[in-house]
Parts: structure tokens; C-alpha cells; sequence
């Protein structure tokens, strides 16, 4: 199944041809994973429950085990990602923010992957 290729917070990428470029496989898994944890619960109106809402709690205290909680529930809701084994999810803090680093198989390719990224200000 294609998407179209679009990082949270990123401009949408065309192909050589100049259409719309189309996403598949891992990265795909990293763009939607990305964009659980970055939506707002309730952004979709059609899916009231959908997101972790990271973005919104920054500047917040942080509570890193919440967080750590949080990421990994999220990740167990996403078909990109085995259940088997579990997430490993790491947080640190950063000036303005947090890092999180999480690694995961992904269930499509059965390869173990790495997502990286900073929620700042």
C-alpha cells in the first residue's frame, strides 16, 4: 500500500516527475509512527483517540517514565511495528525539549529499525 512520502512538520515531496512521491515499506512505518506520537488526541475527528500528543507537552514538566509509558502504547497500536519483541523506548532531556530514541522490528520486513528525534519547542 502506498502513502504519500510526508515527515510531521515537513513539506510534501514530489517525485522526479514532479507528482506526489509515494511511500512504502519501512519508511512508511517511520513516517506513521512519527506522526501517531507527534497528533493531538482528538485532531482526528473521525478518530477521537488516535495520537500521543507529544508536541502539545512540551514546555510541560517532564514526567519521563509517563512519557516512556505513553511512546510505547502508542507503539503497540501501530501495524508498523512487531509486537515481538517489544519496543525499547529512551528519552532524555534536551534544552527546549526532549529526545527520544526508540527501537523497534518493524513487522512488515521483520528488520530491527531505529527512529530518532527531538520534541522542542
Amino acid at each position: 500500500m502506498y502513502d504519500i512520502y510526508h515527515y510531521v512538520g515537513g513539506e510534501l515531496s514530489t517525485s522526479p516527475a514532479g507528482d506526489l512521491r509515494p511511500v512504502t515499506g519501512t519508511e512508511r512505518g517511520k513516517q506513521r509512527i512519527l506522526r501517531r506520537l507527534m497528533t493531538n488526541p482528538g485532531d482526528y475527528v473521525f478518530h477521537p483517540d488516535y495520537g500521543a500528543g507529544l508536541g502539545k507537552k512540551v514546555g510541560q514538566n517532564v514526567n519521563l517514565n509517563e512519557w516512556k509509558a505513553l511512546i510505547s502504547g502508542q507503539m503497540q497500536l501501530e501495524d508498523a511495528v512487531a509486537s515481538d519483541p517489544a519496543p525499547s523506548v529512551s528519552i532524555s532531556l534536551v534544552d527546549g525539549g526532549v529526545s527520544v530514541t526508540i527501537s523497534y522490528t518493524d513487522s512488515t520486513s521483520n528488520t530491527p529499525e531505529t527512529l530518532s528525534f527531538d520534541v522542542t519547542r
